[in-house]
C-alpha cells in the first residue's frame, strides 16, 4: 500500500483510568485448582508462562461507556480544550455495550462534543484504538475536521468468570490451552485527543505516519465471540473465546517482521535511530520474541503488562501514557507503536514525542 505520512496531525493528550480491582494470577489459579489437579499441573505456571503477576478488572456492573467518558473528560482536561472543539468520537473496543447504536454514541452526549461531530465505533480487535487514530488522522490531514477524539473501555471480569466456568466444566488439556489466554485479560479505559497545529498548544507528539500488513488466512487463530449455548434451545447464546497462543506468537512474529520493515521504508527511518517501542501488552514472550526478531534491545521497550495484563485496544495507548507520565518518554523521542490484533492485523505507527 502507499505510504501512510502526515504533516498536520498531534497527539494533543491522553486520558485514562486503571480499573480498581486488583487481580492475582495466583487468585486465577486457586479459582482452578481442580483444574490443576486433574491436569497436574504446577501452581505458578500463569504468571510463568505470560510474565503477568496480575491484572485489573472493573467493579461487577461497570459500563464500559462509563469508563471512555472518563478517559475521554481527562484528555480533554489535560489539552485545556473544550467538548464543543470535538469533530469526531471513533470508540475503538472490543468490548461494546450493544450490537447497535454504536457505543461512541454515549461517550459523544456525555461529553456533549460538537452537534457536527462524527460518531461511530471501529472493531478490529486489539487494533481497534490505533485503527481509530488513523481515521481520525485522515481526517484532520484533510481538513475535514480540527480534533477528534478515540476513545476505548475493555473489560475482562466477565469473559473470565465465564471461560472458569468451562474450565471447570471441561479440564482437559486441549481446551485448557486454547482458553488460557483468557485468563491474561486486564481492564482500563483510554482515550486519545488528536488536533491539527492550530489546535495543539504544545506541539509534541507529532503523527508522522505508520504502515499495515495483514494476514487474513490466520483469522481462526484468536476468537472472541458468543456460540450456541444448546443446540435445543435455538437463541440461546454463551460467550466464548479461543486462542491457540503457539501459532499466533509463530505466525505474529511473522507478520511483525514484515510490517516493521514495512514501518521503517515508510518514515526513512532506521532501527537504530528509533528510541522508543510501545508494543501490544499481551505477555513476555510475544514482547521478547517481536523485540527479538526487529532487532529492538528491550531496553527501549516500556511495558505494563505485568501488573495491568493484556487491556486489550487499551493496552498499547495506556501504556504510552504512563510512559509519559513517568518521564520515560521525552520531547523529541522517536516512538514506534507496534499494534498487532486478531486477524491477523498489524499497523505500526511512528510518533516524534
Amino acid at each position: 500500500m502507499a505510504s501512510m505520512k502526515y504533516q498536520n496531525v498531534f497527539v494533543e493528550a491522553f486520558g485514562y483510568e486503571v480499573a480498581p480491582v486488583v487481580v492475582s494470577s495466583a487468585e486465577l489459579e486457586e479459582r482452578l485448582a481442580p483444574v490443576y489437579d486433574r491436569l497436574h499441573l504446577n501452581v505458578g505456571q500463569l504468571e510463568a508462562l505470560t510474565g503477568i503477576v496480575e491484572r485489573r478488572w472493573w467493579e461487577v456492573g461497570h459500563r464500559v461507556s462509563d469508563g471512555a467518558v472518563v478517559a475521554a473528560s481527562r484528555a480533554l482536561e489535560a489539552a485545556d480544550l473544550p467538548a464543543d472543539k470535538v469533530e469526531a468520537v471513533v470508540y475503538g473496543g472490543v468490548c461494546r455495550e450493544h450490537y447497535e447504536p454504536a457505543t461512541a454514541c454515549r461517550v459523544a452526549s456525555e461529553l456533549s462534543v460538537n452537534p457536527g461531530a462524527v460518531v461511530h465505533d471501529v472493531s478490529n480487535a486489539c487494533l481497534g484504538v490505533i485503527d481509530g487514530m488513523i481515521d481520525v488522522a485522515n481526517r484532520i490531514e484533510l481538513g475535514q475536521i480540527r480534533a477528534g477524539l478515540v476513545v476505548a473501555c475493555e473489560t475482562a471480569r466477565e469473559i473470565n468468570d465465564v471461560m472458569i466456568a468451562r474450565m471447570l466444566q471441561n479440564p482437559t488439556m486441549d481446551f485448557f490451552k486454547h482458553a488460557l489466554a483468557t485468563l491474561t485479560g486486564g481492564s482500563g479505559a483510554v482515550a486519545v485527543l488528536l488536533t491539527d497545529a492550530s489546535l495543539s498548544r504544545s506541539k509534541r507528539r507529532r503523527l508522522l505516519g505508520g504502515a499495515v500488513r495483514t494476514a487474513p488466512q490466520h483469522h481462526e487463530l484468536c476468537r472472541w465471540g458468543v456460540e450456541d449455548a444448546d443446540p435445543a434451545t435455538p437463541g440461546l447464546l454463551r460467550a466464548f473465546t479461543s486462542t491457540d497462543s503457539a501459532a499466533v506468537l509463530s505466525h505474529g512474529v511473522e507478520l511483525g517482521v514484515k510490517t516493521w520493515q514495512a514501518f521503517l521504508g515508510s518514515l526513512g527511518w532506521i532501527k537504530e535511530k528509533v528510541d522508543r517501542v510501545i508494543c501490544h501488552q499481551v505477555g513476555g514472550s510475544h514482547r521478547d520474541a517481536i523485540l527479538r526478531s526487529i532487532g529492538v534491545p528491550i531496553e527501549k521497550d516500556f511495558s505494563t503488562f505485568a501488573y495491568l495484563g493484556n487491556m486489550g485496544t487499551v493496552a498499547l495507548p495506556l501504556t504510552a501514557a504512563i510512559a509519559e507520565d513517568r518521564g520515560v518518554l521525552r520531547p523529541g523521542d522517536r516512538t514506534a507503536f507496534l499494534g498487532i490484533g486478531s486477524g491477523l492485523n498489524c499497523l505500526m505507527l511512528g510518533l516524534e514525542w
